[in-house]
């Protein structure tokens, strides 16, 4: 028997299953690698103090990760949330003293209700720390406006643009997806010399919880399987694509992505791929 790829996710649990850590670990699942994780932070608003994010300890961060590699061992690791600078540096350090070679970093700073997920002085620790360790980084449009000093990002053109800037910063590959734009989704690859752009059809629905989470874990989980970047994100565009199509929510709030649509509905969708060279 040929066990499967070993992944970790390093980010924050959310309560309601829709995003982080459940959506990560859902994501592995169903895309056949074995995941598992290291929870940063809870975020659940509180019924009382409306607390909405409940950070772990630097030494629990430390001892999840250490755990998971004697234990098991790790093929590839995808970090979402880290929410302060002392947890992206202590991340740093963990995955450098490992021997991890594929490292997706999904540069989580603000959550789907607008909830900060990231402290200010954080960001430039990411910047300088976590990003050059790269093999590809995930950031959204307001992600990417965070990263690029407040850059306002309003077309494609834009997106190749902001990948371009991004990858100054020394990742291998930066992907910018442009979830915000009007028509069909793209989505911008950079590797330092082609911009591969990924179009799939935009789907008219607001339950969307989880898939920047999903997109990046599915990334994570197809270059663990031996894929190229490209090959990874074509095939985990279609996965959160299809994710996507069938969305669904139990209450007025939005509601997530369905994990399990490509496999139950024995479809996905097919991506359009163009090339620019720089």
């Amino acid at each position: 028997m040929k066990y499967p790829s070993r992944v970790i996710t390093i980010a924050g649990s959310a309560a309601g299953g829709s995003a982080g850590i459940q959506a990560d670990l859902k994501t592995f699942q169903e895309l056949d690698v074995y995941g598992m994780s290291v929870v940063t932070a809870i975020v659940a608003r509180h019924p009382e103090t409306d607390k909405n994010v409940h950070p772990q300890t630097i030494e629990a961060i430390e001892a999840q990760f250490a755990t998971a590699v004697k234990q098991v061992g790790v093929d590839a690791v995808k970090t979402g949330m880290l929410f302060s600078k002392e947890v992206i540096d202590k991340t740093a350090e963990i995955i450098a003293g490992s021997t991890v070679e594929s490292v997706v970093i999904d540069p989580v700073m603000v959550g789907k209700l607008d909830s900060k997920l990231l402290e200010d002085d954080a960001i430039e620790a990411l910047k300088t720390r976590l990003l050059p360790m790269a093999t590809v980084i995930t950031p959204n449009m307001p992600e990417a406006s965070f990263l690029l000093d407040g850059r306002q990002i309003n077309s494609v053109a834009d997106l190749k643009q902001a990948a371009i800037d991004l990858h100054q910063l020394g990742p291998k590959y930066v992907l910018v997806k442009g979830g915000r734009l009007e028509g069909p989704a793209v989505d911008v690859l950079y590797d330092g010399e082609t911009l591969t752009a990924f179009q799939a059809p935009r789907i008219d629905t607001v339950n969307t919880s989880g898939a920047g989470c999903s997109y990046s874990a599915a990334i994570t989980a197809y270059i663990a399987k031996g894929y190229s970047v490209l090959e990874a994100v074509q095939s985990a565009k279609s996965f959160v694509t299809t994710a996507i199509e069938y969305g669904f929510s139990y209450t007025e709030m939005v509601g997530p992505t369905y994990h399990a649509a490509s496999r139950k509905n024995g479809e996905a969708h097919k991506i359009i791929l163009s090339e620019e060279r720089v």
